[in-house]
């Protein structure tokens, strides 16, 4: 799979996990990148990972911050749009609107408004990619949030698919994946964790970040596909 070697491929979240791998990926397809993420020491990692890519520190909670990224950005064809916290756990018994308000922000309140500012810089055929959890396929106990969350980013892009054509818009929908989004817990929680994903699944593992990313490179070389999702999941949807 390959990109056109002009096509300029911007990846917020780029700088570690999946939208690292993203940002690898677009590279090894030929892409130019440029990854945003909010530390200046985390872009300047993943750019020493990334010959030929650039990148710059932007704050997706400050809307000035996203609006001088794309001003600086320039004209490109594809926006990937990764940044986010760990899926938010918790039953009904607990909820807290405050901490759903910070949860949804950054995952989709966010998102949306990186969307906003990068129109004025989003070629006319380029694309969007946004992503979301397939939990919002299969709820149960302790993932309110994260299927609300998800199934919101969802509709949101079949919404913009609609609105911005020719333009295109599409999600991708991912399990657990074996990702530093997990480095909070210790090791035993997260091989635990690992190992009860995979169980859940039909293939029998969790993927890499590198798995993954397949998708969102093929949403972009894709130019006939919007207001799709890409479930990425290894059948845990069916299990």
């Amino acid at each position: 799979m390959s990109l056109e070697p002009t096509s300029r491929v911007v990846v917020i979240g780029g700088t570690s996990g999946v939208g690292l791998a993203v940002a690898h990926a677009a590279r090894k397809a030929g892409a130019q990148v440029v990854v945003g993420s909010r530390s200046a020491e985390t872009v300047d990692r993943a750019l020493a990972q990334l010959p030929g890519a650039t990148g710059r520190p932007v704050d997706v909670t400050s809307g000035e911050s996203v609006q001088s990224f794309f001003d600086s950005v320039g004209e490109f064809d594809h926006l990937v749009y990764t940044a986010g916290d760990a899926i938010a756990g918790g039953l009904i018994a607990d909820y807290r609107p405050e901490e759903a308000q910070r949860f949804f922000d950054i995952r989709l309140f966010r998102a949306l408004d990186t969307v906003r500012a990068s129109l004025s810089s989003l070629r006319p055929a380029g694309s969007i990619t946004l992503t979301a959890g397939s939990v919002a396929y299969r709820g149960g106990p302790g993932t309110l949030l994260g299927a609300a969350m998800s199934g919101a980013v969802i509709s949101a892009a079949r919404s913009l698919a609609n609105e911005l054509a020719p333009r295109r818009v599409n999600v991708v929908a991912l399990g657990i994946v074996r990702t530093p989004l997990w480095s909070g817990m210790t090791e035993e929680e997260r091989t635990s964790l690992f190992a009860s994903a995979g169980n859940n699944t039909l293939v029998g593992r969790v993927p890499e970040a590198e798995d993954v990313a397949k998708s969102f490179i093929h949403l972009m070389d894709q130019d006939y596909v919007t207001g799709t999702v890409s479930l990425v999941d290894g059948g845990g949807v069916l299990n």
